[in-house]
Order: C-alpha cells, then sequence, then structure tokens
C-alpha cells in the first residue's frame, strides 16, 4: 500500500495496520522566497519519509500600504479583498508548485492556514486586538468578514497548486480567548472559511489551538479531520473526539516532549499513542508545532516506531 492509499483508506473509515504518520515544526525561513522554502520542506520531508506532508505556511497577512498597525475603525477599514497570488502569499503558491511537482504525485500535502481572528492578531493588529474587540466590535467583524473572504481565495488558490486540503489554525484555549470572544470573533469567520473551500480538499484539517480548549464548541465546524494537544494536561482525548465526531482525528504525540525526551521514552510514547489511536480514523501526529532546534535521532525513532509491526 503507498502512501496515497493509505490515507485514502483511513479518511473512508477503514481500518489499517498502521496510521499515517507526519511531523512539522516552524522552519524560520519567511524571510526568503518560494522556490528556498520549497527546497527546505522537500528536504525534511524525504530525510524522514513521512506519509504525508504538512507544510508550513509563515508568510503573513499581506499589510496594506503605508500601515505599521491597526488600531482604530478607520484602520480596519482599509483592509480590502486582495489578489492571493501577490506577495508574500505569492511565495507560498509558488512553494506548492513546485512541492506538487517534486513529489510527483507519491504522497498528499496540505498547506497551513492561520484563521481570519489570528491573520489579523498575529502582525496587523496583535497588542491592539483586545481593544478592537472591546471598543470597535461590529467594525472588527466586518474586517475579519474580508479577511475570511480572502482566505477562501487564497485557499482555493492553494488548493487548486495540488494541496491536498487546508490545515487551519484556530484560537481556543481559554489562556487565549474567552468563550465570548471565541464565539464571537473567531468561530463564526473561521466556519465562513471552511465552508468557503468545503469538498475541495480529502485532507482539510482543522488545529484546534490552546490548552483548556472550548472544544465542546468547535467540534461542529466542518472539517474532515481534527488535529489538537490530545495528549496534553487538559485533552480532551483521541476516542473522546471520536465518540462525538464522525471524521478523523489527528495526534497522539505530544509535541511538548519530542525535542526533550530520550529515544527510548519515545518509542514507548509513540507505542501508546496507536493504541489510543486505534486502528481507524486515525492520523498519528503531533498536537502543535515540535521544537526547531529537535534531534534528528528523535524524529527518526518516531517514524520507525510508528511503522513497527504490532
Amino acid at each position: 500500500m503507498n502512501k496515497k492509499e493509505l490515507v485514502d483508506r483511513v479518511l473512508a473509515g477503514e481500518a489499517v495496520e498502521r496510521p499515517p504518520i507526519s511531523l512539522w515544526y516552524h522552519f524560520g525561513v519567511q524571510h526568503g522566497d518560494g522556490e528556498a522554502f520549497a527546497k527546505t520542506v522537500l528536504s525534511y520531508f524525504n530525510h524522514y519519509d513521512f506519509d504525508f506532508l504538512k507544510v508550513m505556511n509563515d508568510y503573513f497577512y499581506p499589510v496594506p500600504e503605508g500601515l505599521d498597525a491597526i488600531r482604530t475603525k478607520a484602520d480596519l477599514r482599509r483592509l480590502k479583498h486582495i489578489d492571493p497570488t501577490t506577495a508574500p502569499w505569492g511565495e507560498q503558491l509558488k512553494a506548492l508548485a513546485i512541492i506538487k511537482r517534486e513529489l510527483g504525485g507519491d504522497a498528499y500535502f496540505i498547506d497551513t492556514l492561520f484563521d481570519p481572528w489570528q491573520s489579523l492578531n498575529r502582525n496587523l493588529a496583535a497588542e491592539n486586538m483586545q481593544h478592537l474587540m472591546m471598543n470597535e466590535p461590529q467594525a472588527l467583524k466586518e474586517a475579519l468578514e474580508v479577511v475570511a473572504d480572502n482566505l477562501i481565495t487564497y485557499s482555493q488558490a492553494a488548493i487548486k497548486a495540488g494541496a491536498a486540503g487546508i490545515f487551519m489554525s484556530i484560537p481556543a484555549g481559554k489562556e487565549i480567548v474567552t468563550r465570548e470572544e471565541f464565539l464571537t470573533f473567531v468561530k463564526p469567520y473561521a466556519a465562513k472559511v471552511l465552508k468557503g473551500i468545503e469538498g475541495l480538499g480529502s485532507l482539510t484539517t482543522l488545529h484546534v489551538h490552546g490548552q483548556e480548549l472550548y472544544f465542546d464548541d468547535a467540534v461542529d465546524l466542518p472539517a474532515p479531520v481534527f488535529n489538537w494537544w490530545d495528549r496534553g494536561p487538559h485533552g480532551p482525548s483521541l476516542q473522546q473526539v471520536k465518540e462525538r465526531f464522525p471524521g478523523c482525528v489527528m495526534g497522539g504525540i505530544d509535541q511538548t516532549i519530542v525535542a526533550r525526551r530520550t529515544r527510548a521514552f519515545l518509542k514507548t510514547h509513540v507505542q501508546e499513542g496507536l493504541k489510543l489511536g486505534g486502528d481507524r480514523r486515525f492520523f498519528l501526529a503531533n498536537g502543535c508545532s515540535i521544537d526547531t532546534w529537535v534531534y534528528p535521532g528523535a524524529v527518526e525513532t518516531i517514524v520507525q516506531t510508528a511503522r513497527e509491526p504490532v
């Protein structure tokens, strides 16, 4: 069974001898061009021989010319619909086209996206986001609608370039936003993006980001695969989500320990993760990005253990 067939069987809910395995981290090359990024990603994927590739996307949301921060209602209204092929997103799309060509159809890859709230918060609003949520809620909602439209257009372009779906991160932890903020400013616009690409990518994955999650509020979002920190102190567990969600779950590996444990420890950790995930509807992966300085032997041990006969 090849890599794509293995993924397809999991997505179809069929039993498999082992789950597809992948790991990811931020490469820190967002200052460079798409060609250099694609080369780095492909080298990483081929070295560790993963079953599918999550392409990181560290090119930030395009900044309107002359705007160094979003602070006011007037600033929010400067956000307009944009061409997804313009910089810096154009470099990511260029990388995706190269990745598709070089993989030659041997494996699926998915592109990474941050939901509308995070797209604004990361480099445009940042320290001003709390003020905007409290004092300019309507203008912020209108801006999030525009950002969502742009993310849909970009995602469609990424899937057209060869991605098997989008891996979208949403902030859903109590330490990031309140539940009211999540329901008001995060979920509706994340849902809009997911609905805008529904049916276009079989491997589209929702990453529910945070520690103490509003998982009950996120579980109905339209994505075929869910990923979260399942082995963190607050869960929920893979089995708990499987019981409530008809799609696939992705997890089983605690990203916080991958760069901080021996290979012997990680082997046991992976074996535990395999049992927790079971033989259906399960992708073995980290619950969030692992550390960039991880020991290569640690990753190699995780992949090797995932493929050992039970």
